[in-house]
């Protein structure tokens, strides 16, 4: 993203904290240095309901919110408290495409820690907010990374989640900032 491109926007996708926007919004100017609006919220997404899961299908939002257009923003992160799957995962903390418009963060399952207490407000923030850098970073074409530090690794339980940084390795780091020029 150049100085031409527009700004990320945070979606809430129904009831999602205010403060936990806030944080996401504050972290992608931060770590990505990008411009942030935190949007109106749209209604839960009903229709991605899949019955017998009870979770609801991200590439349904997914597909829905590429085909919408949010005319001052580049990039959209939406944020919503429904548990996530898409068909080759029980769960996923989030989901985007490659290199595309809108990426995806449920809240449902960073609200828990594995041995199913819930962790202080300050863990699940911090939690949002990896995931929600995690596919921006995807939507700005980082792909899956081997350090396990690294924002861009790949995290399929809340553990590797809370081991993962909020920063990048060097490697995507400079990565990035080749696509941003």
């Amino acid at each position: 993203m150049t100085s031409n491109k527009k700004s990320v926007g945070v979606l809430p996708l129904g009831d999602v904290p205010e403060i936990v926007l806030k944080f996401i919004a504050g972290h992608i100017t931060s770590c990505f240095k990008l411009t942030t609006q935190i949007l109106l919220p749209l209604e839960q997404p009903e229709y991605a309901l899949d019955e017998r899961r009870l979770q609801y299908n991200a590439a349904t939002i997914i597909e829905t919110f590429e085909s919408m257009h949010f005319s001052d923003h580049d990039k959209v992160i939406a944020v919503l408290n429904q548990d996530l799957f898409i068909p080759i995962f029980t769960h996923v903390f989030g989901e985007a495409r490659q290199g595309g418009k809108c990426g995806l963060v449920s809240l449902f399952r960073l609200a828990k820690n594995p041995d199913g207490s819930t962790p202080p407000k300050s863990i699940i923030h911090e939690r949002a907010a990896k995931v929600a850098l995690h596919e921006l970073g995807h939507l700005l074409d980082l792909l899956h990374c081997e350090h396990n530090k690294c924002l861009m690794h790949f995290s399929g339980g809340i553990d590797e989640v809370d081991e993962m940084s909020l920063d990048l390795c060097e490697y995507c780091s400079i990565y990035l900032q080749d696509k941003l020029r």
